[in-house]
């Protein structure tokens, strides 16, 4: 499998997200996510509708910046972690949580990203599937 290099993920792309807290609760949420180039990389912008058992659905939007050398960074300046090249894990500590990671690029250009979070304030999984559904912007 090659390595996956920024450009890869320039275009928008469909996102899927299943969270499953601890208790067993389930959130869904569906968009888009669009990678688009900037200065300093790729911006990826992220928007759907987050739903919540028993809740009206939440438009949810979330921005990160993903750099030349695979690292991604939150919209507020902060480092956040590496994306492996050919996929697999990678850490995030915020805390008192801890986020363990996972990419899977083996069936490029669908692919997902997986978060096990656990700590005194958060314990979920959160699975991100993405599959490609329009090309970089002219």
């Amino acid at each position: 499998m090659p390595a996956r290099v920024l450009g890869d993920f320039e275009g928008r792309w469909r996102m899927a997200r299943r969270i499953v807290q601890g208790d067993g609760s389930r959130a869904e949420l569906t968009g888009e996510a669009v990678w688009r180039r900037v200065d300093e990389g790729l911006l990826c912008e992220e928007a759907g509708l987050l739903c919540v058992g028993g809740q009206p659905p939440l438009e949810a939007r979330r921005r990160y910046l993903w750099r030349d050398d695979l690292t991604v960074w939150f919209d507020d300046g902060r480092f956040f972690h590496s994306v492996p090249a050919q996929g697999g894990a990678c850490a995030h500590w915020c805390a008192p949580d801890q986020y363990d990671g996972h990419y899977d690029f083996g069936r490029w250009p669908q692919w997902r990203c997986i978060w096990q979070v656990r700590g005194p304030r958060k314990d979920y999984r959160m699975v991100t599937e993405y599959s490609r559904i329009g090309p970089p912007e002219a």
